[in-house]
C-alpha cells in the first residue's frame, strides 16, 4: 500500500467514525461510540505489550468505581475487573494454545501454595451451600490472582517494571488522598465524616487506610532508595507526607496498628533477630493470651472509650469491647465465623457465602446497633476466620502457610540480594507486613483496591527469588524474552 493510499484510508475511517458517532449522538442520545479508539489502543495493547495493560490496571485501581447488588450477590469494579478478566482470558489461551510458561515461576513454593488454595477453593464450591456464589466468588478470585501473581511476576523480571508498579498506583492513590481531605474539609475533618468521605473511590475507611498502610512502606522506601535522584527523593517525601495525612484522617484503627508492627519488623530485620525467636515471641504471647484470656476480656471490658475525633480518646478505643460499635460488632462476626466453623468444620459453607450465610449463627446478646440479618453488610472481618468459615480448617492453614511462606521468602531474598534488591524486597514484605496484620480485624482480598497490591507485592517478592538473587539471578533470567510477559 503506498503512502498516499495510506492517507486516503485515515481520511475515510475517521470520516465513517465521525458520521457513526454524530448519528448516535444526534439520533440515539448516546455517547460511548467515543470509547471505540481507546478500546481498540487497549485491545493492541493486550496482543503487543501486555506489561503496559498490567501497569495502566494498576494505575486505574485506586480510581475504580464498584458497582453493587448484581446477580448472585456479587459487585463489579470498573473499568479494572473486566480488564482484569481479559488478561485471565489471554493468560489461559497462551498456555493452552503455546502450552509454555516460567517453571521458575511455576515451581515456586508460594506458587504451589497458590494453586492448592485454589484447588481447594475449586472443591469446597461444589460442597458449597451456595455453589454459583462460590463459583463466582473463585473466578473473581483468578482474575486477580492471574494478572498480579503470575503474569506480574514474568513482568517483574524488570527491575524498573517493579518500581513502575508501586509508583503508579502510589501516585493514584495519593490523588485519592488529595480528594478525600478536600472533601473531609468541608466537615471539619470530623470522625464520623472520616468513614465515607473517600467514596466512591474506596468504600469505607477501613480498606482505604489498609491502602495507605501498605504504601508507607513503599514511599519510605523511595526516600532512601540507593542512587535515587533527589527529584525521585523529592517526589517520595511528597508521597510520604500525604499518605501520612491521609492515614492520620482515616481513622483507621486497625490501618494504624499495622503500621506499628511493620515498623517492629523493620527494626527486627534492621538488629538481624532470628526468625525462630520472633515465631517464639508470638507463640509465647499467643499462648498467654488464651491462658489468661478472661482476666485479659475482664479488663478491657472496663474501658468505655468510644472512637473520637480526638486522636488519643480514639487510640484509646482500640482496646474497648464494652461500647464501642466497630470493635463490639467485630466480635459478633468472629463469633458468628467460630459457629459456622464449628456447623461445617472440614469443608466449610463454601467460598465468598460467610455474608449470605452467618446471620442464623448471631447470637442475640452479641449483636451491636450496626448488625444486621440482611447479609448486605460485609464478610467476617478475618482474612483468616473468613476461610475458616467458609472453606473449614483446611481454608484457614492454606492462608497461614501462604503468609508463612511470603514472610520467609522476603526475609531470604533481603538476606542475599544487592542494595537494590534489599530495597525493593523490605519495601514489599513490609507493606505485605501491614495486610496481614490487618487480616486479624478485616479482609479485603475480594476487591481491587487491596488485591493488586497485595498479589503485586507478592510476585515482587517471588520475582526478586528467582531471577535476581547474586549468583543464580543470570542462569534465571534466560527463561525468556524480556518483553515477552506471557
Amino acid at each position: 500500500m503506498t503512502e498516499k493510499s495510506k492517507i486516503v484510508w485515515v481520511y475515510i475511517i475517521t470520516a465513517i467514525f465521525l458520521v457513526v458517532n454524530f448519528y448516535l449522538v444526534l439520533e440515539k442520545n448516546a455517547y460511548w461510540f467515543f470509547l471505540l479508539p481507546i478500546v481498540l489502543v487497549i485491545f493492541v495493547y493486550y496482543l503487543i505489550s501486555l506489561d503496559k495493560i498490567l501497569l495502566f490496571i494498576t494505575f486505574l485501581t485506586p480510581f475504580a468505581v464498584e458497582i453493587r447488588d448484581m446477580e448472585g450477590g456479587l459487585g463489579v469494579s470498573l473499568p479494572t475487573e473486566p480488564l482484569m478478566f481479559g488478561v485471565l482470558l489471554l493468560f489461559v489461551a497462551n498456555l493452552i494454545f503455546e502450552q509454555r510458561y516460567d517453571k521458575k515461576i511455576a515451581t515456586h513454593p508460594i506458587s504451589y501454595i497458590i494453586y492448592i488454595s485454589l484447588l481447594w477453593m475449586l472443591f469446597t464450591s461444589f460442597t458449597s451451600e451456595l455453589p454459583i456464589v462460590s463459583l463466582k466468588f473463585l473466578l473473581s478470585r483468578l482474575w486477580f490472582v492471574v494478572p498480579f501473581y503470575f503474569v506480574a511476576a514474568i513482568m517483574f523480571k524488570k527491575i524498573s517494571n517493579i518500581k513502575k508498579f508501586m509508583w503508579l498506583y502510589m501516585a493514584a492513590l495519593c490523588i485519592v488522598v488529595i480528594y478525600t481531605l478536600i472533601q473531609h474539609s468541608q466537615y471539619g475533618f470530623e470522625e464520623d465524616a472520616g468513614h465515607w468521605v473517600m467514596s466512591p473511590f474506596y468504600n469505607d475507611h477501613t480498606a482505604y487506610g489498609a491502602a495507605l498502610a501498605m504504601f508507607l512502606p513503599v514511599a519510605t522506601g523511595f526516600l532512601f532508595y540507593p542512587k535515587s535522584t533527589t527529584t525521585n527523593r523529592v517526589y517520595a517525601l511528597i508521597a510520604f507526607l500525604i499518605l501520612t495525612t491521609g492515614t492520620i484522617f482515616s481513622y483507621g484503627r486497625a490501618a494504624w496498628i499495622s503500621i506499628i508492627l511493620s515498623v517492629a519488623v523493620l527494626v527486627f530485620v534492621f538488629f538481624r533477630v532470628k526468625f525462630y525467636i520472633i515465631a517464639i515471641s508470638f507463640i509465647v504471647i499467643v499462648g498467654t493470651f488464651l491462658t489468661f484470656q478472661h482476666q485479659i476480656l475482664d479488663r478491657l471490658s472496663k474501658n468505655k472509650q468510644d472512637s473520637s475525633a480526638n486522636f488519643v480518646e480514639h487510640i484509646q478505643s482500640i482496646t474497648n469491647i464494652s461500647s464501642d460499635a466497630s470493635n463490639l460488632e467485630r466480635i459478633n462476626r468472629w463469633q458468628a465465623a467460630l459457629r459456622l466453623y464449628k456447623e461445617k468444620p472440614i469443608l466449610g459453607w463454601g467460598p465468598g457465602t460467610y455474608q449470605f450465610v452467618y446471620s442464623p449463627f448471631q447470637s442475640s446478646q452479641e449483636k451491636t446497633i450496626i448488625s444486621t440479618n440482611l447479609g448486605d453488610k460485609g464478610n467476617a472481618h478475618s482474612e483468616y476466620l473468613g476461610p475458616l468459615a467458609e472453606m473449614g480448617i483446611p481454608g484457614m492453614l492454606i492462608i497461614i502457610m501462604l503468609v508463612v511462606y511470603i514472610i520467609i521468602t522476603g526475609l531470604r531474598v533481603y538476606k542475599y540480594g544487592d542494595k537494590n534488591v534489599k530495597f525493593l524486597s523490605l519495601m514489599a514484605l513490609l507493606g505485605l507486613i501491614t495486610y496481614f496484620s490487618h487480616g486479624f480485624l478485616n479482609n479485603f482480598l475480594d476487591t481491587d483496591k487491596l488485591s493488586v497490591p497485595v498479589w503485586g507485592f507478592i510476585a515482587v517478592l517471588v520475582a526478586l527469588d528467582v531471577y535476581h538473587l547474586p549468583g543464580i539471578a543470570k542462569l534465571k533470567n534466560t527463561s525468556l524474552p524480556e518483553n515477552d510477559v506471557v
